[in-house]
């Protein structure tokens, strides 16, 4: 017995389909910004007062996202001739957090350029 072939056809679109379309083509800008230090408590005090200033302003805010810490050793020989073999070993962590601030406007990143936060932390700002 023969088998039937059967026809597929291409599945119909939605109009609901059009509108999510419509809804992926209006572009999102972010702003992301990546917070460093080598304290942790001065981190997270800067990072709530970068964050509070989104927040006046009404913005949404992703974050903060803790980053993995960077740390780099370092080993020192304790003496240069008969204690050679005696060494030290040093080490330098870095925290690190990210967050994103979606759609921000003018007046946002005018004021976050205005803050004042403590020495130690390293800011990069980037817009996505």
């Amino acid at each position: 017995m023969p088998k039937a072939k059967i026809k597929k056809e291409a599945p119909k679109k939605k109009k609901s389909d059009s509108k999510v379309s419509k809804a992926k083509e209006e572009t999102v800008s972010k702003l992301r910004i990546r917070v460093r230090a080598y304290e942790y408590k001065i981190l997270d005090v800067s990072v709530k007062q970068i964050i509070d200033t989104a927040l006046r302003f009404d913005a949404q805010v992703l974050g903060p996202i803790p980053l993995p810490t960077e740390i780099k050793k370092y080993t020192v020989n304790r003496s240069s001739f008969v204690y050679k073999n005696a060494r030290e070993q040093f080490e330098m962590r870095i925290h690190k957090r990210l967050i994103d601030i979606v759609n921000p406007t003018p007046k946002l990143i005018e004021s976050l350029t205005n803050l004042s936060l403590p020495s130690g932390v390293n800011i990069d700002v980037k817009l996505m």
